[in-house]
């Protein structure tokens, strides 16, 4: 969070000083190449929104017409760094005391923005009309408040994977962030602002409110101001959390003694509200009051939302409006009324950017001409704050400061993103096989181990551009985002949403890309390339000499061997910088023995007797060995079989991961050696494509649309997923609907000792899916 200035000691102790300072690269970022607004202004709170144009550099690989002068220094390929122009949104919440000195700030800072518009929505958007128009010359375009709050639900939901959560106070993680369903609709938005409106949601562009009560967030606020002469929202809620509500309540036992059992009531619930100050000759506290009045109203908003969710056989319920803002209390509340009304049958679901909906919704109103919900959009976690912490403890001016400024940003994808067809269930799917928001030892053990990492990804990235002169002021201050980023994750890992080693590895890209570090490890990869082609005919030669039996075992130990060279694993980066010698062969003979820490070869080997699949779709995994002399060779066999093969890889750089322009680089060359890989690529057996993706680790929830395309017309009937980050980190318990096969070598010490085995142990992991074991009679064998 940007420093905002400190409190105006002549004024209340509650307001603060409007003299702001307001450095552009940390809040308003982009701010010179934005080109369409919009803003929501609440009763207290103004959400700003923004599109800008982001100018970033790129990694880009080109290959060498070996036949002509320029392939005289016989370099496999040009690496050239280029700029690129890419789409984001921004969206910044502030305090409404803040919005003059704020639009003065963008005023100031707007160059050639050529918008004549800004889209505004919100109670407040009438009140500041005028100072809106008059600080930055544009016209105020009103639109429909709830319109704008649904489309930026829909929004949320469809590009943040984890934008849901419950909320369980007392339990060990108190955010337990959902996997969004594929198909957001229908769901309902209980929206609770002054009143309460309730809303069906059908899809994109079809939704009714079919209920609400004057009985809301105002109710609380006022009733609350009257009893407690509390004049503050949040002072009130701070008053509540503190209160005990029994002592004003009448409870079930104190009218019968106890529970009433033929009607299954417990002698703990509330059967009337503040009915003990009608008879108690006392005066009762503020807190006890303000605790009271909040699960009065809590438990009618529950109640109520409960029957419509039932009435209209609803199962998704997001609550979401200036009365629940992240509070603990409140989210506590509504949440046990709605697993009482409904005896834990639907869910109380909360969103991490609920604040920002009638800001995007408003944007995307304004944005319709540019139809921005044809693009998959991501969050940028390098210029996204998080979800602030909501401990009760925090007091009103705390909260107050911490979330003076909150910033969203989506970055706009090359390509649109959908779900792997293959999944067995895609609401079901989830990616990551640790959430280290619930295993706190896992928690303490990946935050420092990326601590320790730090320096030297910083320094790798500053060798990667020795000709840039501002590229060691650039790696400090990557150093110094990425160390705030995880020293934020330790205090708040929920954060960015479920905290993985996904997530961390994702947020150490993002912030490497903020700095202009797009490819750190590409000149690595070029040279482990070029070395690892020099032995590819020689392997294969190898591999061909041996009995078919020993082959297929020989295949499989090639590509675990070629799994062991990844620069994101400390273990071995040590070993690679030290070792230069370090090779193929050393890696083989690193490699545990048989039986493997998971070892289904056997059942592998019996199905490969089997009749050849049909296709299979490789999510391959780092540069060099590893595609070269482990993976190259097992897609040649399974082309001799008669197996179409699709090889899926990054549409961008991550760690030493092969990209996709890279693979096809290195395809060409491989061809030119070997007639089965060129024959597979003329007679279109052999495809390559991007995964959409430019992380370590792998969602399927989440890949490129042209990859689904091609596993559904080419009837993929075996997925196999490569390396410690897609097949362990991530998808370990995936299930598909089709065979798989996960082959990872564990290169991490602490991992392999959490699963039982050791350094370089490996697994390999061949699933059937359920009922399909007996369709694969076995064809006859093998020659």
């Amino acid at each position: 969070m940007a420093e905002c200035g400190g409190v105006d000691s002549s004024r209340s102790g509650h307001t603060m000083d409007k003299s702001i300072t307001l450095p552009p690269d940390e809040i308003f970022r982009n701010l010179e190449n934005a080109k369409r607004f919009a803003i929501d202004i609440g009763g207290s709170l103004t959400k700003l929104a923004y599109y800008s144009t982001v100018q970033h550099k790129v990694a880009k690989v080109r290959s060498f017409d070996h036949t002509a002068k320029e392939a005289a220094s016989d370099k496999l390929y040009e690496i050239s760094v280029q700029e690129e122009v890419t789409a984001r949104l921004h969206f910044i919440k502030f305090e409404n005391a803040y919005i003059e000195t704020c639009l003065d700030f963008i005023r100031d800072h707007l160059v050639n923005t050529g918008t004549k518009v800004i889209k505004a929505t919100g109670g407040g958007a009438h009140k500041f009309k005028e100072l809106i128009e008059k600080k930055l010359g544009l016209k105020v375009d009103k639109e429909d408040e709830m319109t704008c709050l649904i489309k930026g639900c829909n929004f949320v939901l469809k590009n943040i994977p984890h934008e849901a959560f419950v909320y369980a106070r007392h339990a060990d993680s108190e955010f337990r962030f959902q996997t969004t369903n594929p198909d957001i609709f229908p769901y309902l938005l209980i929206n609770i602002g002054s009143g309460v409106s309730i809303v069906k949601v059908e899809s994109e562009d079809k939704f009714e409110r079919i209920g609400g009560s004057s009985i809301g967030g105002g109710t609380f606020w006022g009733l609350g101001a009257l009893l407690t002469k509390t004049k503050r929202f949040d002072e009130l809620l701070q008053l509540a959390s503190k209160g005990q509500h029994t002592s004003v309540d009448m409870l079930v036992k104190d009218i019968y003694g106890g529970s009433y059992g033929c009607l299954g009531l417990t002698g703990d619930l509330i059967a009337s509200s503040f009915g003990k100050s009608a008879t108690a000759d006392k005066e009762f506290s503020k807190e006890d009051m303000a605790k009271s009045l909040l699960h009065m109203i809590s438990n009618d908003i529950g109640q109520l939302a409960c029957l419509y969710a039932k009435l209209h056989n609803l199962t998704r319920v997001y609550f979401g409006g200036f009365f629940i803002r992240g509070h603990p209390v409140t989210m506590h509340t509504i949440t046990y009324s709605i697993n009482f009304f409904t005896k834990g049958e639907v869910q109380a679901l909360f969103l991490r950017h609920e604040g920002y909906l009638g800001a995007i919704g408003a944007f995307l109103k304004g944005a319709e001409e540019d139809n921005p919900n044809q693009y998959s959009w991501g969050e940028n976690y390098a210029g996204s704050s998080g979800l602030m912490s909501v401990s009760p403890d925090m007091n009103p001016m705390q909260r107050a400061r911490s979330g003076t400024f909150d910033m969203l940003e989506m970055d706009r994808l090359e390509r649109q993103l959908v779900n792997l067809p293959l999944l067995q269930d895609a609401s079901s799917y989830i990616p990551d096989t640790v959430d280290l928001i619930e295993d706190a030892p896992a928690r303490e053990y990946w935050l420092k181990c990326f601590e320790e990492t730090l320096d030297g990804v910083a320094k790798r990235a500053m060798a990667s551009q020795p000709d840039t002169p501002e590229a060691a002021m650039q790696a400090e201050r990557f150093r110094h985002k990425y160390r705030h980023k995880l020293q934020t994750l330790r205090h708040q890992p929920f954060a960015y949403g479920s905290l993985t080693v996904r997530s961390l590895l994702d947020t150490r890209e993002h912030c490497l890309n903020e700095f202009n570090f797009p490819d750190p490890y590409s000149k690595i990869k070029e040279k482990e390339n070029d070395g690892a082609l020099k032995y590819y005919q020689k392997a294969v030669k190898s591999l061909e000499e041996l009995s078919w039996e020993d082959r297929q075992f020989a295949l499989v130990r090639g590509v675990l061997a070629g799994n062991v060279f990844d620069w994101g694993a400390k273990a071995v980066s040590d070993v690679l910088e030290s070792d230069p010698e370090f090779g193929f062969e050393q890696a083989k003979q690193q490699l545990e023995e048989r039986p493997w820490l998971v070892d289904s070869y056997d059942q592998w080997f019996e199905r490969l007797k089997g009749p050849p699949h049909k296709c299979a779709l490789f999510f391959v995994d780092n540069s060099g060995l590893d595609i070269i002399l482990g993976v190259m060779p097992f897609v040649r066999e399974l082309l001799s079989r008669g197996t179409q093969v699709v090889l899926a890889s990054n549409s961008g750089p991550a760690l030493n991961d092969v990209t996709n322009g890279e693979l096809a680089i290195l395809t060409e060359r491989i061809a030119a050696m070997d007639p089965v890989i060129q024959a597979g690529l003329n007679e279109d057996r052999l495809t390559l494509v991007q995964s959409g993706s430019s992380s370590p680790c792998l969602d399927l929830s989440r890949l490129d649309k042209v990859l689904a395309m091609v596993v559904r017309e080419r009837q993929t009937d075996l997925v196999i997923i490569e390396g410690m980050g897609r097949a362990i980190h991530t998808n370990y318990y995936a299930r598909l609907s089709c065979e798989s096969l996960k082959m990872a070598v564990i290169k991490n010490s602490w991992l392999a000792d959490r699963l039982g085995g050791k350094l370089f142990s490996v697994v390999f992991k061949y699933e059937v899916p359920h009922g399909k074991a007996s369709e694969d009679s076995a064809a006859p064998t093998a020659s």
